[in-house]
């Protein structure tokens, strides 16, 4: 007899269950880690845009000589030219401190302040007073309009207060025989003379902090309207 062939034996297919696949949404991972910018309400501190560097601390209202000189007029010394409503004004670099942009700021009011009074300008050294410089140099020929466009506050050496200004021009040296000194203050003891060659104003911001400081500038103000 013949023997049966044997039947290939087939091995055994085991069904595979599909491979279960755990998706990670990374994406939801990298939002997260995504810093979100929040707009704060904080006010940013003006920064200044020129520091001057002085010698020593200015003395509050040096003496004045016998033909009204200050003490930092005894010798040449390097001054500032700035306008304020068109007119061109002078002031010691000797008593300056920094010159503020206030673009992209805001001056904070007060109430109960005098008119020349502006505001505070929050920057780093504090919180400064701001002078409505106009007011001061011209104010038989004040107008409200002057407060438009200022550009510029330009902070004292000594004092928490500065000037606002609508530009600032350059520095030059002077020398004390280029000015018309005043050798009587009156009325605006904070004007020291006059720059002949640019017909321009010489201020003692000094004798002006001390008028603010001691509260004789309500008076002054008074007479002047």
């Amino acid at each position: 007899p013949f023997a049966e062939p044997r039947l290939a034996v087939l091995p055994q297919v085991m069904p595979v269950e599909a491979p279960v696949v755990t998706v990670v949404e990374r994406e939801v991972v990298a939002e997260a880690s995504i810093p979100v910018l929040v707009e704060e309400q904080t006010v940013e501190a003006a920064v200044p845009l020129v520091d001057v560097h002085l010698p020593a601390p200015q003395v509050p209202v040096p003496p004045a000589t016998v033909d009204g000189r200050p003490v930092w007029a005894a010798e040449p010394f390097e001054c500032l030219l700035f306008d304020v409503a068109g007119l061109t004004l002078a002031v010691p670099l000797v008593c300056l401190g920094s010159i503020y942009t206030l673009a992209g700021q805001e001056l904070t009011p007060l109430f109960g302040q005098p008119d020349w009074f502006l505001g505070i300008l929050t920057c780093q050294a504090g919180n400064l007073k701001v002078l409505d410089t106009a007011r001061w140099v011209m104010p038989d020929r004040y107008r409200d309009d002057f407060r438009q466009g200022l550009q510029y506050v330009i902070s004292v050496q000594g004092y928490e207060w500065g000037l606002a200004v609508h530009q600032v021009s350059r520095s030059l040296r002077l020398d004390p025989s280029e000015i018309k000194w005043r050798s009587q203050r009156g009325q605006r003891p904070w004007l020291a003379g006059t720059v002949i060659e640019h017909m321009c104003a010489l201020l003692d911001v000094a004798a002006l902090a001390e008028l603010i400081a001691s509260g004789a500038v309500k008076q002054m103000h008074a007479k002047q309207k």
